[in-house]
């Protein structure tokens, strides 16, 4: 268990310290193709880490039942997982690519008319889902990890953003929530405005019904639509 704490906080700590205080430093050493590649052999490194740890941990005892109504639960919330992850591509501002400012002066559609980050809620999501259905010690360290990840990173994006675009992504975050549905809970936006989209939606459940589908192959439980098939 000790070894899985010290694979997600590197995992973890890595992906903070590369995206924001030691970016600068090294684009400017490296140059961004050089960056780039070592962003990601850190990435890929502590992310093998991180699996060959959980796999090595004791499993230890569910802290709580697992009944068919948390699973249809969990199974629910990953879809709407899905469907933001699947939304998240299209016109992102957070996105590191051209035309990023024009993106954030355009209306928020879609996805993003549910939180500015549907990627990293997607993420979070994940986290949370696996939480709920995987309750023991290994599942809670690894899974906490992931949650702090997308939403300590949703969290940087905001303000390297901010930093990068000034008023673009400020108007930007005016106009879009953080949380998920944080505009319509307000009351700043109509509760029609929440529907992510035909093509989000779409793709959302094909991702949703092939990654549970995958599951068990994976030596994980059947999950999804599939447990009840």
């Amino acid at each position: 268990m000790d070894g899985l704490v010290v694979a997600v906080t590197a995992f973890v700590g890595t992906h903070f310290l590369l995206s924001h205080p030691l970016r600068a430093p090294l684009v400017a050493r490296l140059g961004d193709k050089g960056f780039q590649a070592l962003y990601s052999v850190v990435a890929l490194a502590t992310f093998y880490w991180v699996y060959v740890a959980f796999r090595a941990a004791p499993r230890g005892m569910d802290h709580w039942m697992v009944g068919n109504g948390l699973w249809i639960f969990a199974s629910l919330l990953m879809l709407f997982g899905a469907i933001l992850f699947a939304g998240s591509f299209a016109g992102n501002p957070a996105m590191p690519a051209p035309g990023a400012t024009q993106a954030a002066a355009q209306p928020a559609r879609g996805v993003f008319r549910i939180t500015r980050h549907p990627m990293m809620w997607g993420f979070a999501i994940w986290a949370i889902v696996h939480a709920l259905v995987a309750p023991y010690s290994a599942s809670f360290v690894l899974t906490l990890g992931m949650l702090v990840l997308a939403l300590g990173g949703s969290a940087g994006q905001d303000r390297k953003k901010a930093k990068l675009m000034g008023s673009a992504w400020a108007n930007w975050s005016a106009r879009t929530s953080f949380i998920p549905f944080g505009n319509q809970l307000a009351g700043k936006a109509a509760w029609k405005t929440a529907w992510p989209g035909r093509r989000a939606f779409l793709l959302g459940v094909v991702i949703w019904l092939g990654a549970t589908y995958l599951h068990p192959m994976l030596g994980a439980p059947v999950a999804g639509l599939w447990r009840w098939m």
